[in-house]
């Protein structure tokens, strides 16, 4: 388990980054559905809606993150947002709660998955992401390979391909 530490209000606040826990997959379907719907403005309503209609939860939903590793970030038993990364160096789920977006979670999130793909041996690191989370990938070192749009339920959503290496 990692720590990182952040100022926040008037205090010091702790988040932890921890493995996902058995029975917290709906937990994480409901902060990606939240931080889609209430974070930055870059996509429209109905963008918003062709892209998560609803929270994601049941087996498909399940058998998706243990595929995959999955951390959360928490202050306390609270959850703030979530990071998965596959067997191949695929980030494909990363997720703040827009309360708690802009303290820091994503870049603690993701010092764990690039601590552990290096660990495993991995060269680079890769996602698809959204308008909202190019900057935070970029901060990290990421670089856009190329920009994409794809369509979900009639709506076009902007996005872009980045990548890291990491050797």
């Amino acid at each position: 388990m990692s720590r990182a530490t952040r100022r926040h209000g008037k205090g010091l606040k702790l988040i932890k980054v921890r493995e996902m826990t058995e029975g917290e997959a709906d937990t994480l379907g409901a902060i990606l559905f939240e931080a889609i719907h209430h974070g930055p403005p870059e996509y429209s309503q109905a963008q918003r809606m062709a892209w998560a209609p609803k929270p994601p939860t049941g087996p498909a939903w399940v058998a998706r993150l243990a595929a995959q590793h999955v951390w959360v970030a928490a202050r306390r038993s609270d959850a703030l947002g979530f990071l998965t990364l596959d067997e191949a160096g695929y980030i494909d789920l990363a997720f703040v709660r827009s309360d708690a977006q802009r303290q820091g979670i994503f870049a603690a999130l993701y010092r764990q998955a690039e601590d552990v793909a290096r660990a495993l041996g991995m060269a680079s690191l890769h996602t698809h992401a959204s308008l909202t989370a190019q900057p935070a990938f970029a901060r990290q070192g990421f670089h856009v390979t190329q920009h994409e749009t794809v369509e979900r339920s009639g709506q076009s959503l902007r996005r872009a391909e980045m990548e890291k290496a990491l050797t």
